[in-house]
């Protein structure tokens, strides 16, 4: 079993990625971070003549893009119902909006080149107990109502339709819900940003970012780099580079482990409508097939960063089987995990510090569509072709109790583990 991201070791960086060996002198935006948002907001700017680097510490896809589950569909982490409540209709519209706009970027980018195993053929979120069904009724009910957003109930009864598994109670399809290889997009993306004129500089670590009268200099691990705007896109891998960023959002760890490649027939009993998946628990578990017919599955079983990958395997190999008793004799071929930037409000976080620098970060596990939406936002602002994106126009909540160290997550994690358990 190998301690390593399925993806990037099913599809390794392309050796012809075009990558820079330093970074440039001078550039019109520097953007740090070498993942969905830094990527998207790169190929964005590029494509507009902007001369752009990326600096990415480790190597492009490093991080949470390549480690993800390969799951998206519509909405935020943070419930609808909550942000309609909180933010009111029309705001709450706005947001609703960029969610299914980001789906159609990622249709975009296929559409420019970027082959990535994209399939849209539905999620279903089924419930892990029998208390949990009416909660599915009212989501769909809801969305109806306010959003004119036509979700499908499936009765118990009726699941073996939709998935292999007879420990559920109810199922929720949504037709948006989708799949990917995310090891694919980031690289595809990456090698489109480039294509647009984007420098990409791998292994430079960015050390601070210094005002200079109207504009700024980036003291990176390869040298200075002056740039007229600076974008930080590094979401739950957020550190000290700029200290007000880490205080808006919280890295956690999400945990994943694959089977080997599973017989055709029992691909089909699992997933007859190649729908994506996740269940209702607080601690969710997703899953779904890969493209190569593996059975992904993960979850946040411990919201620490640094849970044992060996243990992690152990814990979700059990809930695997739990659901599916038909993989007990298959073999666990890789288990990995990556940092989520999970923001105490559940909104992403998109805006410009006081010194001037944009950011954009914070997606809470729902950052494979909203990364790329958002890098993509962060750019048009600069570009002047918005005059600002909602998500910079709500409150940047930071609290008293959080500098930067989560010292109350395991409190958090017992909180959910007895809301799971008592529900």
């Amino acid at each position: 079993m190998k301690t390593i991201p399925f993806w990037s070791d099913d599809f390794p960086r392309p050796n012809d990625l075009p990558v820079s060996e330093t970074p440039p002198q001078t550039v019109d935006v520097a953007v740090v971070g070498g993942g969905y948002t830094g990527l998207s907001a790169a190929r964005t700017l590029a494509k507009h003549g902007a001369s752009v680097v990326v600096l990415e510490q480790h190597t492009i896809g490093w991080g949470a893009s390549s480690r993800n589950g390969g799951i998206t569909g519509c909405g935020l982490k943070q419930g609808m119902p909550a942000i309609f409540r909180r933010y009111g209709e029309t705001r709450a519209r706005q947001f609703w909006q960029a969610s299914l706009d980001a789906l159609e970027l990622i249709k975009e980018l296929v559409a420019e080149g970027v082959d990535c195993d994209w399939h849209q053929d539905g999620d279903l979120e089924v419930a892990y107990k029998p208390s949990h069904v009416k909660a599915l009724q009212a989501r769909v009910a809801w969305q109806r109502k306010m959003l004119n957003h036509e979700l499908v109930f499936v009765p118990r009864e009726a699941l073996r339709d939709e998935i292999g598994s007879d420990v559920y109670y109810a199922g929720v399809i949504d037709p948006h819900g989708a799949g990917l290889h995310p090891a694919k997009l980031v690289f595809g993306l990456a090698a489109l940003a480039a294509r647009h004129g984007a420098q990409l500089c791998e292994n430079t670590a960015v050390q601070y970012i210094r005002r200079t009268g109207q504009g700024y200099e980036l003291l990176t691990s390869k040298g200075a780099v002056r740039a007229n705007q600076v974008v930080v896109a590094t979401n739950g891998y957020t550190e000290s580079l700029e200290p007000s960023l880490r205080r808006l959002l919280i890295p956690a760890g999400s945990y994943s482990i694959v089977t080997e490649p599973l017989p055709a027939d029992l691909q089909r009993q699992i997933s007859p409508r190649r729908r994506v998946f996740w269940d209702s628990k607080w601690f969710l578990n997703y899953f779904r097939l890969t493209p190569d017919g593996r059975l992904l599955w993960g979850g946040r079983n411990d919201l620490s960063t640094d849970l044992d990958l060996q243990k992690s395997a152990r814990i979700l190999h059990r809930q695997m089987v739990r659901a599916f008793p038909q993989l007990a004799d298959y073999k666990v071929t890789h288990t990995w995990t990556g940092q989520l930037g999970i923001p105490l409000d559940l909104m992403p976080k998109v805006g410009r510090l006081e010194n001037g620098v944009h950011y954009a970060m914070g997606f809470g596990g729902h950052g494979l569509h909203m990364a790329l939406y958002t890098g993509r936002e962060v750019a048009r602002w600069l570009l002047g072709q918005i005059r600002q994106t909602p998500f910079a126009e709500i409150p940047q909540k930071r609290y008293f109790f959080y500098r930067y160290k989560p010292w109350f997550m395991p409190l958090v994690a017992a909180y959910y583990r007895a809301r799971d358990n008592l529900s």
